[in-house]
């Protein structure tokens, strides 16, 4: 709320006065609304950019003289740093000290940020494609900003972003880890059974979503889907009707034809069934050779394939899911449960089955072409040891009979006329020697004995291979899960072995960046902070993680994925490590970032822009309420835009509705860092220390005495911000040797005094 001040017909201002003299404006003093008190000054702190905001030691203390209470030291290199990009690397053990002491002495909070240019921790390259090489790299950088954080800070909070990989607004699916149904984050409820698209990245996107696709064995993105483009896949030839008769249990049923097959199977309609009409062993449904076959239409002498939608393969991996449950036992060795460690990598995704039937149909057409040139090879290899016993026995016969005798035998001989090809009888002109037929017919079936080798087993090796690659590829949340989800973990782990403070323990706090990026939701980020923690538990506990130390190479020379557990701490419990997880791996919530969500926003029809501005912020802090209530929260970056671009402004600069998220902070204990970011007022304002000033003064923060001014003039956030420190009002009054001459007058001959 404004208040204006009386003094001279000066203009209302959008500043606090001293707290102590309310008489100063046109009514009382303000009254705080809601549950929170207005935060002090050492409550809200700034982040110090190495390179940027800050140089060294003395640079940070320069931010602690401005009258900043808490810190974020922050690194916008990595790896290898420049004077304007620093790493923790760039700090020895005396600037560490120093940051130390300086701290310390002034009583400031400090928390770190690792490189601001690490996205999470898939490895993403230049190119656009992913490597756990890359991703280990960007992981060892965030525990070198840990090990400064424990040198510095000796505790809180060590930023991380996370935006893993690019996915649909559309389409941002997490699967509901109790229903085992997957819920779409860009869509709710409109009611009356329909549902109402939120976020959209462009207008087309809503038909034309593209996910990415990689290849689990070495992370790279293998191909891209897109729901527009339609793929042609089989008909499946499934039973089109039953007949009565009795069921496996003795019951009295509707079933095909006869009453079951030859193994005793019941056939119901739609099963899938054979070109004979018996159904496909349940276990073999998805098996390349003994599983369903496509329909054949006689009439046409052709299978029947149909054109495809992405929306086909929703169901189909839904039907793949389902059959994997109920045989889970025959592929695994292990009851189904959904807390089954193996479960989320073998079920299937609607976009893995989009591409899966494309690799399935190269995987078809290569093992066509291979039983093709592999069935005749018996008898090619028959026919040419055939050919060489006659060429044997010939060439002895050459011996002893004339030339014009061989050929009367070999015109008599049926057999080798046979094995030759040649038609019996025929003697072609070029021919006279019979040897030279035999030695020709001999080259002719060795070319082909070959051409049929080459071409049969090279099919074969291409179907091998598509149904390798159609085994290996997943939807990148799956790397997440599998990998990216422990490289935090272990990153986490060095956290809490580096902490000596229970009160103040180090914490891997993940930040939501742009919505462009899984993680980014808030949702999705409070799923990847509980699959992290999951991974803490299991580095923390088990014997055997991914990665670890192999022990030994199975008989078949792969090692194994699996190996022994460095991290495991010996005789605690898995309750004990959950507790441990839940105190060293948090979210640092962005407040700007999820701002930006704006730019996505989908206006509800027929409401006014005011009306869909409030649904926006109730999703807004709906979000934040969720994740203070599942205790995710160990960070807060206080930053404002105008729900466009990361413009970094300072809170109460954008639209962002800050005060409504510090209502929620207060209302839910919390207790860690708030850090305002100010970006943009380095280069539009004065200085970056301008930024956490207006923050100051939007949230309500007093002033007391700054100095001496006129009787009665109140000291405001203005007179501070652009007067004290910036130095950019005009003086009221000059003196000593910066007044002029007693000679000079005015015109007006007024002396000036």
């Amino acid at each position: 709320m404004q208040f204006s001040y009386r003094y001279y017909g000066n203009h209302p201002v959008a500043s606090y006065f001293n707290s102590m003299d309310p008489e100063m404006y046109e009514g009382s003093a303000p009254k705080q609304q809601g549950p929170v008190a207005p935060p002090s000054i050492k409550d809200v702190g700034m982040s110090v950019p190495m390179g940027i905001s800050a140089q060294n030691a003395a640079g940070v203390y320069s931010k602690i003289r401005m009258g900043a209470g808490a810190i974020e030291i922050g690194f916008p290199g990595k790896f290898h740093g420049n004077r304007n990009a620093m790493t923790p690397g760039m700090f020895g053990e005396d600037q560490r000290q120093a940051i130390k002491e300086i701290a310390k002495l002034n009583e400031v909070q400090l928390t770190t940020h690792s490189a601001y240019n690490i996205m999470g921790l898939m490895g993403r390259d230049e190119r656009g494609n992913f490597s756990i090489e890359s991703a280990a790299m960007d992981m060892e950088e965030i525990r070198a900003a840990v090990d400064f954080a424990a040198d510095t800070a000796g505790g809180g909070s060590i930023v991380v972003h996370t935006g893993e990989f690019e996915r649909p607004m559309t389409d941002m699916f997490l699967d509901d880890e109790t229903g085992g149904k997957r819920i779409n984050l860009g869509w709710q409820d409109a009611g009356h059974g329909m549902k109402r698209n939120m976020f959209r990245n462009g207008p087309s996107e809503i038909v034309e979503a593209q996910f990415k696709l990689l290849d689990d064995r070495d992370s790279r993105v293998f191909d891209q889907v897109q729901k527009s483009r339609k793929i042609s896949y089989p008909v499946w030839k499934r039973a089109a009707k039953s007949g009565w008769g009795f069921d496996q249990d003795g019951n009295k049923t509707y079933i095909q034809g006869p009453q079951s097959d030859e193994e005793g199977r019941v056939i119901f309609e739609g099963d899938y069934v054979n070109y004979e009409g018996r159904k496909i062993k349940e276990q073999n449904t998805y098996d390349p050779v003994r599983g369903r076959v496509p329909e054949h239409d006689e009439t046409g002498q052709r299978f029947k394939t149909e054109l495809k939608h992405y929306n086909y393969f929703v169901k189909e991996a839904e039907e793949y899911n389902g059959w994997l449950k109920k045989n889970y036992q025959k592929v695994t060795g292990r009851d189904w449960s959904a807390d089954d460690k193996d479960w989320f990598y073998l079920k299937r995704y609607p976009d893995e089955a989009y591409m899966q039937a494309t690799l399935e149909a190269r995987e078809g057409y290569a093992r066509g072409w291979a039983l093709q040139f592999s069935s005749g090879m018996n008898n090619q290899i028959e026919g040419l040891q055939k050919l060489r016993k006659a060429r044997e026995f010939y060439e002895e016969l050459s011996k002893n009979v004339p030339l014009d005798e061989r050929w009367k035998i070999m015109k008599q001989d049926d057999s080798l006329w046979r094995v030759t090809g040649q038609l019996g009888g025929i003697i072609t002109p070029e021919l006279k020697d019979p040897l030279e037929m035999i030695d020709k017919a001999i080259k002719d079936a060795e070319a082909r004995l070959e051409y049929d080798r080459l071409s049969g087993y090279s099919q074969e090796q291409d179907a091998r291979d598509a149904a390798e690659s159609k085994n290996h590829l997943i939807t990148p949340i799956k790397r997440f899960e599998k990998v990216s989800a422990q490289l935090y973990a272990i990153a986490a782990v060095h956290a809490m072995r580096k902490s000596r403070d229970p009160n103040n323990p180090l914490m891997l706090t993940i930040e939501n960046i742009f919505p462009e990026r899984f993680g980014c939701h808030p949702t999705e980020l409070k799923w990847v902070i509980s699959k992290v923690r999951e991974k803490m538990v299991d580095l923390l506990t088990e014997d055997r993680i991914l990665y670890g130390d192999v022990q030994g190479v199975p008989t078949e020379g792969v090692p194994d994925e699996y190996g022994r557990n460095p991290y495991k701490v010996k005789g605690l419990s898995k309750e004990e490590a959950a507790q441990i997880a839940e105190r060293h791996v948090r979210a640092t919530f962005d407040t700007a970032h999820a701002n930006m969500w704006r730019r996505y926003w989908v206006d509800i029809p027929g409401k006014s822009p005011e009306e869909n501005e409030t649904a926006f912020k109730q999703w807004y802090l709906g979000q934040v309420e969720d994740l203070l209530k599942n205790k995710m929260i160990g960070n807060v970056h206080l930053v404002d835009n105008l729900g466009k671009w990361d413009d970094h402004l300072a809170p109460g600069q954008g639209n962002a509705p800050i005060k409504e998220v510090m209502d929620l902070l207060k209302k839910y204990g919390y207790d860690k860092a708030i850090t305002v970011e100010p970006g943009a007022d380095a280069s539009t304002d004065i200085s970056d220390f301008h930024g956490l000033m207006k923050s100051w003064r939007y949230l309500g923060s007093p002033i007391y005495g700054v100095g001496f001014g006129a009787p009665r003039v109140p000291q405001t956030w203005g007179g501070v911000m652009y007067s004290y420190f910036g130095q950019t009002e005009p003086p009221q009054y000059v003196f000593g040797s910066y007044a002029p001459s007693n000679d000079w007058t005015l015109w007006t001959q007024v002396p000036l005094e």
